[in-house]
């Protein structure tokens, strides 16, 4: 089956997955779509599975705080480099994560890896981080968080 160039940008836009991998995706699900997203996801959870012995060395500390100002949460997201850090990738879930930490309260990271992600209770924040561990190259943890509540 010949892939149009359309669909591999469409696909490349819809999941930030390089040219080549949306080619082999869209070849290897006959063009379906749904099923494309589902193989690059696939293999963006594999790429992190071999990236999870990495040593972390940088990251940034995010912070959330709710409209009404009595819950906020911060959380501290290690990566490989600084380049990483500033991707805007990265910078997003860092921010989902405090999001999360403030929402669901959870006792330690652990805890926090395991939930199911508020934005998409079909994900779990562990495989969220892997997605993102797959775009990115690099390793990423959550070092810590908190949560502070008046």
């Amino acid at each position: 089956m010949k892939i149009k160039i359309e669909d591999i940008k469409k696909l490349r836009e819809m999941t930030s997955a390089g040219v080549s991998d949306c080619r082999m995706a869209l070849e290897e699900s006959g063009g379906d779509f749904k099923e494309a997203v589902k193989l690059l996801r696939q293999k963006g959870l594999e790429k992190a599975d071999r990236k999870s012995e990495r040593e972390v060395k940088a990251g940034i500390v995010f912070a959330y705080v709710h409209h009404t100002g009595r819950l906020g949460a911060l959380a501290a997201v290690a990566c490989e480099t600084d380049f990483v850090a500033k991707t805007d990738d990265f910078q997003k879930l860092g921010r989902e994560l405090a999001m999360q930490a403030a929402a669901t309260k959870p006792a330690n990271v652990e805890e926090l890896l395991e939930q199911e992600y508020i934005r998409d209770p079909g994900v779990k924040v562990a495989d969220l981080i892997k997605e993102t561990i797959g775009k990115l190259g690099e390793n990423i943890r959550v070092t810590d968080f908190r949560v502070v509540e008046v």
